[in-house]
């Protein structure tokens, strides 16, 4: 291949990267064009409400400029984008629908409002979040009147009384189809059903460790609560692990699907197994060789037969003077 051809090639490469490039922004910096804090960017991604795509030279996702060009050629905006991904907590929400605090809890863990985010405050209490504009249309919706203001049913109240919350395990499957969304890889998606599971529930459906491992190349991290191991962090990971038995039973079957596409997509990688140095084959003795004497034993000989006997320092004084008579021939 010529130099002119190697030219060629890095060249076109390298106008591919720049075109890739030169037609997204960072994330930080489509956030600013789109007068979003960082958390409502984050939130607008995952809604999808912001497409990404990823970055050829390997960094981040990136958002395209066309991408920024339609959001801000919408009606509304910024208003509408920021309405649509605007978060509050209890208070602000039972606000918003003219309701009690008492009754905006009991309806969210009777899983009628889907809580959208969470976090852990100082005092280790975990603060759900929910979208504005989903509390709206709850509480504007004419079917849910007699949730709002009249008495709540005797069965839902019996499961409030055996302590009824769903709203951990509804923010699990609302935060799952985040992460399915963003995954563009058939490992990605097993990854993102996984990070739901205890991991002996992960070791119990995949039983290659091969497999397991790669898994946990692709898992996706949880949002920082707290440094690593503290009760905040290790509340947060409780709050992001399946514990009702059919959610469980439900994940592990989802994961054994997701695993098997993935594997006929491309089998995890696996270490490729090091050839040793060959050994030689051990040369054959010589025909009529013999195992070497004990040190100290030697054959009796004749006069004039080549001596084999150990050197006199190392005969003992009797068979010394017994080969020097045989020697002289005496008897």
């Amino acid at each position: 291949m010529s130099g002119n051809t190697i030219t060629h090639k890095v060249t076109a490469v390298g106008e591919r990267i720049g075109t890739t490039r030169d037609a997204s922004v960072t994330r930080h910096r489509a956030a600013r064009e789109l007068g979003l804090r960082r958390s409502e960017f984050e939130l607008a991604v995952q809604l999808g409400r912001v497409r990404t795509v990823p970055d050829d030279a390997g960094g981040g996702p990136r958002v395209p400029r066309d991408e920024i060009d339609r959001i801000r050629a919408a009606d509304g905006f910024p208003e509408a984008l920021r309405t649509g991904v605007r978060t509050v907590g209890t208070t602000e929400g039972a606000a918003l629908m003219d309701v009690t605090t008492a009754r905006f809890t009991r309806l969210a863990r009777l899983g009628l409002l889907v809580p959208v985010k969470f976090y852990v405050n100082r005092y280790r209490a975990v603060v759900w979040l929910y979208l504005a504009e989903e509390l709206r249309q709850f509480s504007t919706d004419e079917r849910n009147s007699a949730l709002l203001k009249g008495r709540t049913p005797e069965g839902l109240r019996d499961q409030l009384r055996e302590g009824l919350d769903l709203r951990p395990r509804n923010w699990r499957g609302r935060h799952l189809g985040f992460l399915l969304r963003q995954a563009d890889d058939p490992w990605a998606r097993a990854a993102a059903v996984a990070s739901l599971l205890d991991p002996a529930e992960i070791s119990d459906v995949v039983t290659d460790p091969y497999e397991r491992s790669h898994l946990r190349r692709f898992r996706p991290a949880l949002a920082l609560h707290g440094s690593p191991g503290s009760p905040a962090a290790q509340l947060a990971d409780e709050i992001a692990t399946a514990t009702d038995p059919d959610e469980i039973d439900w994940l592990r079957s989802d994961l054994a699907a997701a695993v098997e596409t993935a594997r006929g997509h491309r089998p995890a990688p696996r270490p490729t197994p090091r050839a040793g140095p060959a050994l030689p084959d051990p040369e054959p003795a010589p025909r009529g060789a013999t195992e070497p004497a004990p040190r100290g034993m030697t054959e009796l000989v004749r006069p004039g037969a080549e001596d084999l006997s150990p050197p006199e320092t190392q005969r003992p004084r009797w068979l010394s003077g017994l080969l020097g008579r045989l020697r002289r021939g005496d008897s």
